[in-house]
């Protein structure tokens, strides 16, 4: 009984190692394809950088 319980377990481990690392690849691959450099819109200027960075602004809010 212990015999079978122990070839269940290392049968489990080495799928799920195997599932997690296919994962992985998978996950990495869809990064490098889609997402493989930052996106800077063209018409970039102070304003943007300043509210993006959290800068103070001229604007205030209302309530």
């Amino acid at each position: 009984m212990s015999l079978v319980k122990k070839d269940f377990n290392r049968r489990l481990v080495k799928e799920i190692t195997i599932i997690l690392i296919i994962k992985i690849v998978l996950l990495l691959t869809i990064k490098h394809i889609w997402f493989d450099a930052p996106t800077i819109p063209k018409d970039f200027d102070n304003q943007v950088a300043e509210h993006i960075a959290g800068t103070n602004s001229q604007i205030k809010e209302t309530r």
